[in-house]
């Protein structure tokens, strides 16, 4: 059990060296390390919310907007698949409340027909290997002998509900990722929130702002022969037309065909800039192939005519098209600022999100309380660390400096770990880090304990610190599994701060095993071979 081969003394040694080398950076503040040469290890842990300050928000989607949105779509596509087929309708409607879609088919005879066509609309939904089949997202019946309804499902509801979520949280992804910070975290939160946390976030009100904008971008033509006035003040427009106000103040009113000619999902890139003539901030933006190819032919087909960009139903500019537009490429002007401009152009380049965010929560917490939870996670360590070296010693003597050795390459690798995988620190990570400089020497216990009872049954020095790691061997396993089995129920049903203890605490767990059982055990070997002592302190 004390005999090392040479490949073995390599590995442990290298480990050993690694866990310091990599832990190294975290004793540097960030501006020091930036002028260390590059080949050495840069990469330092970062500091939770809770640790460095930043902002908590939690969002709700709206479920409403997004089923109206989904019921619009379903409505436009029962119009294309009736008139494809040659099929005349009539009384094509939606109702929110009952999530559904109603039509008429004017021709009894062409019932069946229209019943086939629209039931190929309808998406089975859960199809994978684990969820199993869990029906279709549209359920499409018949009313009466002229009628069809196209009724969303629950299993279609949950599906899309989830999607969104996802689609949500890429969407949240980029926009947060402008602002440069390190390591936000973004996940789901029920089955309809998300949780925002951004550590290190000064301008939290911008933040807010530019994740609840919904991004959505849509461009319209101006309806020339109604007065917009006259349609404000009576609330009155003509079917296919719809009101929408612009982003001035007082705001303006416009009358809007309500054909979206070209959406924002045709979007490849958005770029603030300034407008070559007047020098005003504006955004540039591209479109994709096709785009390009719809955009040119709709300002091709209009050219004198005013048309509206519309960003989350507000108009943000309405020029009149001078020319054809056929590069695919245009700016959008409407009085930025260069902060709103470039804001802008992150929401487009983002995408829109599938419906509106809602905070119903929001936790600023100040720099200056992270650094107050710092220090008194640092006292918390320091004083951890010192009274357990302490008790090593004074029950141990040379063998309990061994294990506080051990120990202190135990937390270099705690921190090397984290600091490799980019880990987030919080102060339940601390708390972890805390508890395992507690568990670390335990191991050690067991040992140097199975130690004195081997010596005291009459055993030689070597024979019985053998002995001892030998059959602590087992004890020491068994006892760091359990704890490994409890870590990982906890990582898994927990989240967030649960989890971040739970991921310290296993890092810890493995390098306290490693350590215990590999560093000391070495230290010792080599102590026995120089002195070969004929009585052993402990």
């Amino acid at each position: 059990m004390l005999h090392f081969q040479r490949w073995k003394i390599i590995l442990v040694l290298g480990i050993v060296i690694a866990g310091i080398l990599f832990s190294l950076p975290n004793l540097f503040p960030a501006a020091t390390m930036a002028r260390m040469p590059s080949w050495l290890p840069h990469k330092q842990v970062n500091l939770g919310l809770d640790l460095q300050g930043g902002a908590h928000l939690l969002y709700q989607l709206d479920q409403k907007e997004m089923v109206q949105d989904w019921l619009n779509n379903i409505r436009g596509d029962v119009r294309e698949t009736l008139r494809k087929d040659r099929i005349g309708y009539s009384d094509l409607a939606q109702d929110l409340a009952k999530r559904s879609v109603s039509v008429t088919i004017r021709e009894p005879a062409d019932m069946d027909k229209a019943y086939a066509a629209l039931k190929k609309l309808a998406v089975p939904v859960g199809g994978d290997v684990f969820a199993g089949f869990s029906g279709y997202d549209l359920d499409v019946a018949k009313a009466g002998d002229t009628a069809i309804t196209l009724t969303v499902t629950d299993p279609g509801m949950a599906h899309r509900m989830t999607s969104a979520i996802q689609a949500s949280i890429e969407t949240i992804r980029r926009r947060v990722d402008a602002f440069g910070t390190t390591e936000p975290s973004i996940q789901r939160e029920g089955a309809n929130r998300v949780l925002v946390q951004v550590p290190g976030i000064q301008d939290v009100e911008r933040l807010k702002t530019l994740i609840g904008e919904t991004g959505k971008l849509e461009f319209k033509m101006v309806d020339p022969a109604v007065d917009a006035a006259q349609a404000a003040a009576t609330k009155q427009v003509p079917v296919g037309d719809e009101l929408v106000y612009g982003t001035e103040v007082p705001p303006v009113p416009y009358v809007l065909k309500d054909q979206v000619l070209v959406s924002g999902q045709n979007l490849v890139d958005a770029q603030p800039g300034f407008d070559s003539r007047t020098g005003e901030p504006v955004v540039t933006f591209r479109f994709d192939a096709a785009g390009a190819k719809r955009f040119g032919k709709v300002t091709q087909e209009n050219v004198g005519l005013p048309f509206a960009i519309v960003l989350d139903n507000k108009v943000v500019s309405a020029p009149v098209i001078r020319e054809p537009i056929l590069g695919g490429t245009g700016q959008i002007s409407g009085n930025f600022t260069v902060q709103r401009a470039n804001d802008l152009a992150v929401l487009l380049r983002s995408g829109a999100l599938p419906a509106k965010l809602t905070v119903i929560e929001e936790r600023t917490v100040g720099a200056s309380l992270g650094a107050d939870s710092i220090a008194s996670g640092k006292k918390a360590a320091i004083m951890g660390l010192a009274l357990v070296m302490i008790f090593m010693l004074a029950g141990y003597g040379l063998f309990g400096m061994f294990a506080n050795i051990a120990l202190i390459f135990n937390i270099a690798l705690i921190f090397a770990v984290l600091s490799l995988l980019g880990a987030t620190l919080t102060l339940p990570g601390i708390a972890g880090i805390v508890l395992t400089i507690g568990i670390a020497v335990d191991a050690n216990v067991l040992i140097n304990e199975r130690i004195r009872e081997e010596i005291r049954s009459g055993k030689s020095p070597y024979a019985a610190v053998d002995a001892g790691y030998s059959r602590a061997l087992i004890t020491i396993i068994d006892s760091n599994v359990t704890t490994l089995i409890a870590v990982l129920v906890l990582f898994w049903l927990g989240s967030g701060p649960v989890r971040g203890f739970a991921v310290t605490l296993t890092i810890g767990i493995l390098a306290s095993m490693f350590t215990a059982v590999t560093v000391t055990r070495l230290m010792v070997s080599y102590w026995l071979r120089w002195t070969r002592p004929q009585l052993i302190p402990i």
